[in-house]
């Protein structure tokens, strides 16, 4: 139970503690005498029999305007905010996506700076899309945002989990974000959050995905968009201080998409499970390590071992 209802429930205890007695004295009637003694005995060890216990009374005696439905109202209230709460990460793990982000949409309307909600459906936009679920990509970017605002601002959520801590939910959100900007053809900002991502010790440091989807990014985002300008502007004509320039800004590129793809290459080892998409990251890399090397090879494979020995570089 959350805090809030806990708190809620115990303060109340002693008060209401002979409520059920003293009810039997202001009433004759034995079925409003029975429903809220099962209330008060069940409101902490069982609170789900206690719950279904305050909504018949409340439906009962919707009329009454006393202190017991004016507690039990409240208490009920409680309730159903610690239980979406409770339901969101349930619904999130069985891709129940939709109904977790209408729970979520809930919480956040009642606690618009609950972080732990901000947080599962940040990173539940990147589950959802994995499962070719797309619908949500926008939601999930604003609540990661303002998740990842408010942790680097010092704030913490209720528990960590299912993450082991703040670098790693950090790494997690900024992965999210990078896969769904990505995905919405926004690739600057995808390139800023995978590397962010890369930055922390956790997982998303070793999942090759990391770093082919930094290399996407790369590819689909500024390297195209160089390589078409240069293509109208250079291509054919003698060569000028101002093409030179511009192919080695290409070059620049170029060289963060190979080191991009030898480290999805690097940390996918030989697991059975990657080893299709290896054989294409490998081809790709092998495309630019011989254009940057005149049609060479040589020194690939060490390029490629060695990868993560060196600092991840930064965007151009």
């Amino acid at each position: 139970m959350t805090k809030l209802f806990t708190r809620l429930a115990v303060a109340t205890l002693i008060v209401f503690a002979f409520a059920s007695l003293v009810l039997a004295q202001e009433t004759n009637d034995a079925v409003k005498v029975e429903m809220y003694q099962r209330f008060v005995d069940n409101r902490l060890p069982h609170p789900d029999v206690a719950y279904q216990a305050a909504r018949d009374y409340l439906q009962k005696y919707a009329n009454d305007k006393d202190k017991y439905t004016e507690y039990l109202g409240r208490w009920v209230l409680a309730y159903e905010r610690d239980e979406r709460k409770r339901n969101l990460p349930v619904l999130i793990n069985q891709k129940n996506f939709a109904e977790a982000y209408r729970v979520g949409a809930r919480i956040l309307a009642d606690e618009p700076d609950y972080l732990r909600a901000q947080i599962d459906l940040g990173y539940a936009g990147y589950l959802a899309a994995s499962a070719k679920d797309e619908t949500h990509n926008e939601e999930s970017l604003g609540y990661s945002q303002k998740a990842i605002e408010a942790i680097e601002n010092g704030k913490t959520p209720t528990e960590w989990a299912p993450f082991k801590g703040k670098d790693d939910t950090l790494a997690y959100l900024y992965y999210s974000r990078g896969f769904l900007t990505l995905k919405t053809n926004h690739y600057d900002e995808s390139i800023d959050s995978l590397l962010k991502a890369a930055q922390y010790e956790s997982d998303i440091h070793k999942t090759p995905s990391t770093y082919y989807f930094l290399a996407v990014a790369y590819e689909s985002g500024p390297y195209k968009t160089l390589s078409n300008s240069y293509q109208s502007t250079f291509a054919g004509k003698p060569e000028t201080a101002e093409s030179k320039a511009a192919l080695e800004k290409l070059n620049v590129l170029m060289d963060r998409i190979i080191d991009a793809y030898a480290r999805a290459i690097a940390t996918a080892g030989t697991d059975p499970k990657t080893a299709q998409s290896r054989k294409e990251w490998l081809d790709q890399l092998n495309n630019y390590y011989k254009f940057r090397h005149n049609g060479s090879d040589t020194g690939q494979t060490e390029f490629i071992a060695s990868a993560l020995q060196s600092p991840l570089p930064s965007k151009p």
